[in-house]
C-alpha cells in the first residue's frame, strides 16, 4: 500500500485535522475490521445505507451507537452455544465495527432481517449552513460615498 506524507499540508491549512486523521488511519487498517462483511451504498443524493451480514445474531445482541461523526456497531452473542458442530461455517464471533460519518449525517433507521442488518443514514444539513442566493441591488453603493443623486434628489430636481 502506498503511503502519503500529509505533514506539509498542516503548514498551510486550518481546520482539516479530522480529514488528515482519517487519511492516516486508512494506512493502519486492521484486518479484523473486515468482519462482518458489509456494503455501503448511496441510495440518493443525501441518503446512504450500510448493510452488514450478521447471520445468527438476534436484535438484542447487536448494539449501535452514534457519537458525533462516528457510528459504532457491535455484536456480542449472549449465552453459551452448547451444540456440537461437525462443521461450523457460520462464524458467531463478536464484532466491533466503526464507521466515520460526514458532518450532519444521522442514522434514520435500522432493521435486522434474514441475517442482514440494514442501517439507513441521511445527511441533514441545517438551513443556516445551506448555500443561499444573495440578491444584487442596482444603483446602490455599499461604501456610502456614492455621488449619484438619490431618488428623493431626482424628485426634488424635477419639481
Amino acid at each position: 500500500m502506498r503511503t502519503y506524507d500529509v505533514a506539509p499540508l498542516y503548514r498551510s491549512t486550518v481546520g482539516f485535522d479530522r480529514l488528515f486523521d482519517l487519511l492516516a488511519q486508512a494506512d493502519r487498517v486492521d484486518p479484523t475490521t473486515t468482519w462482518p462483511p458489509y456494503n455501503i451504498e448511496k441510495v440518493a443524493d443525501d441518503q446512504y445505507r450500510i448493510t452488514m451480514a450478521v447471520a445468527g445474531f438476534a436484535p438484542d445482541e447487536i448494539e449501535m451507537t452514534q457519537h458525533n461523526n462516528a457510528l459504532l456497531v457491535s455484536g456480542q452473542r449472549k449465552g453459551a452455544d452448547e451444540r456440537q458442530y461437525l462443521h461450523r461455517g457460520l462464524a458467531g464471533r463478536s464484532f466491533r465495527q466503526t464507521f466515520n460519518l460526514a458532518d450532519h449525517v444521522k442514522v434514520t433507521g435500522a432493521d435486522l432481517a434474514n441475517g442482514l442488518l440494514t442501517v439507513d443514514l441521511q445527511r441533514e444539513v441545517p438551513e443556516a449552513l445551506k448555500p443561499r442566493r444573495i440578491a444584487i441591488g442596482v444603483g446602490h453603493s455599499t461604501s456610502g460615498q456614492d455621488n449619484a443623486p438619490t431618488q428623493v434628489e431626482h424628485q426634488a430636481q424635477a419639481a
